[in-house]
């Protein structure tokens, strides 16, 4: 981890350390340096400093310790299509080409500082995550859910390890997939000739992603997926493992428009009212499915 250290001046005494830190570190807003500074990134002389109200002296050295790859996030307005929030979540129809939170090689607003011009959310392990309980690719489309607190954040959290989220991506797929339905029970692990990208391998973790098929168009099927399990870039290595890559995949296939995977529903116990709720993202134009009835049929009939 990066350090950024500050040196307070006599203009300075008296003000508050998150006020300090929040006019002296760039891209960064007071929120994220409150956040930062109570789960333990901050030292006054030293000693770790957990209030942000704290007061300064002059003459006082700060350590302020940066993100994984000193990367610093940088609330800044973006387009939200919010399909639903309370107090204690908030879900997504995340866009095509948004980026889920800052990491290497990215340096456009994602959509976690989208969300931070309007609302605090809670951190976990990484402070460039904040209410971060599952991704989607920078590439696929569709529903995602973001915690707006600790309770929240470890409620999903536990529940997409336990396998009990219900997750369903519709996807066009590269041929004619001659099966009505299949299971796809195949390990994913790192590709070791290319960091960049994941493999089947018998050293991989178990994934199992179930499918059915919608409509075929000639030279394509648009698929309902239904995914067992939650490994990095599951539905892409799995449909290319047996011979249909998704349209547009320029890390498994071949390149297109965009990247044709839709996160389409999602369900889930609320974390705080412990109620079922189950969120759908309309399908993007160029899907060209013009009534989604046929999904809802297929989802209730194999799924539900």
């Amino acid at each position: 981890m990066g350090k950024i250290e500050l040196l307070v001046g006599e203009q300075d005494t008296g003000t508050r350390l998150d006020q300090f830190l929040a006019r002296n570190v760039e891209n960064t807003s007071r929120s994220v340096i409150q956040q930062l500074i109570r789960d333990g990134h901050v030292k006054l002389e030293g000693q770790l400093i957990a209030q942000p109200s704290h007061r300064l002296r002059a003459g006082q050295g700060i350590v302020l310790d940066l993100p994984k790859g000193g990367e610093i996030l940088d609330p800044r307005e973006i387009e939200l299509d919010v399909l639903y929030e309370d107090e204690s979540i908030v879900v997504i129809n995340k866009r095509c080409g948004v980026v889920i939170h800052p990491g290497a090689g990215e340096n456009q607003t994602t959509l976690v500082e989208g969300l931070l011009v309007e609302r605090d959310l809670p951190v976990d392990d990484d402070p460039v995550r904040p209410g971060i309980v599952h991704r989607l690719d920078k590439d696929t489309s569709g529903t995602i859910v973001i915690a707006k607190t600790r309770e929240a954040m470890r409620s999903l959290k536990e529940q997409f390890a336990s396998r009990s989220v219900r997750k369903l991506y519709v996807a066009i797929v590269e041929g004619i997939v001659s099966e009505e339905e299949g299971l796809i029970d195949a390990p994913i692990g790192r590709d070791q000739g290319n960091p960049r990208r994941m493999a089947i391998t018998p050293r991989g973790k178990s994934a199992q992603t179930e499918f059915c098929v919608v409509e075929r168009r000639g030279s394509s099927s648009l698929l309902l997926v239904h995914l067992l399990t939650g490994r990095t870039h599951q539905i892409r290595i799995h449909m290319r493992y047996i011979g249909h890559s998704i349209l547009g995949d320029t890390l498994y296939g071949n390149a297109d428009d965009r990247l044709m995977l839709h996160a389409w529903r999602l369900g889930f116990l609320h974390p705080k009212k412990k109620e079922y709720l189950s969120f759908t993202a309309p399908l993007p134009a160029e899907f060209l499915l013009p009534d989604e009835r046929s999904l809802d049929e297929m989802a209730r009939a194999h799924y539900s």
